[in-house]
Formats: C-alpha cells, sequence, structure tokens
C-alpha cells in the first residue's frame, strides 16, 4: 500500500507541476506577453521530470540520454513557433495556424526520430 500511495502522490505532484505552470503563464500574459514567454520558455517540467526521474532511479545515464534526445527534438519545433507567430500576425484563423504549427511539428518529429534514433513512433 505505500508504494502504491507513493506513485500516486508522484503522479498528483507532476500534474500540479505541469498545470501550475500552464495557469501561470496564462495569467502572466494577461499582464506581460514577455513574462509569459519567458516562463514558457524556461525549462521547468523539464528540469522537474529530470529530478522525479533522478529520485525514482538515480540513473545519471539515463537522464544525459534524456537531455540529449530532447535537444535533438527541440531543434524542429522552433521554426514552427516562428511560422505560427508569424501566420498570427498575418491574421490567418489561429485553429488553422496552430494546426499548421502542429502537422510540420509531427513530420519534423518524425525527420529527426527517422535520422537519429533507430524508434517507432
Amino acid at each position: 500500500l505505500n508504494t502504491w500511495y507513493q506513485s500516486k502522490m508522484a503522479y498528483l505532484i507532476k500534474i500540479i507541476i505541469a498545470v501550475s505552470i500552464i495557469v501561470l503563464a496564462s495569467e502572466l500574459s494577461k499582464r506581460s506577453t514577455t513574462l509569459a514567454s519567458i516562463l514558457l520558455a524556461m525549462p521547468i517540467v523539464l528540469f522537474a521530470s529530470f529530478t522525479i526521474i533522478w529520485e525514482e532511479t538515480k540513473n545519471a545515464q539515463k537522464i544525459a540520454d534524456i537531455t540529449y534526445e530532447t535537444v535533438l527534438f527541440i531543434l524542429p519545433v522552433i521554426p514552427f513557433l516562428f511560422l505560427l507567430s508569424w501566420m498570427l500576425k498575418n491574421n490567418i484563423n489561429y485553429y488553422v495556424a496552430l494546426s499548421v504549427a502542429c502537422v510540420g511539428i509531427a513530420i519534423a518529429t518524425i525527420i529527426v526520430q527517422k535520422l537519429f534514433f533507430n524508434i517507432n513512433l
């Protein structure tokens, strides 16, 4: 029962961290888009995840591998964030722009996966 309780508490903590950042970014954006952008650009969820993985496994190599792979998967996202911004500034419907960015990110991610990793998504 104790192990079950600890695992459920770990999930709850992960959810609270992620939701808190989303809510905080949303509230910050009402006052300052710059502050919201800084918060969203900071790898808070990433580092919180690393800490949870460390506490669960004490495996530095696993965290090093995840860090490296995360960087590889972040790189194809960046151009589509610029594209999303450009589309919105040019009055393209939000959901259309978001869909285009998401599809582009998905395709770019599959390409990175095929080039750098031997896994099937």
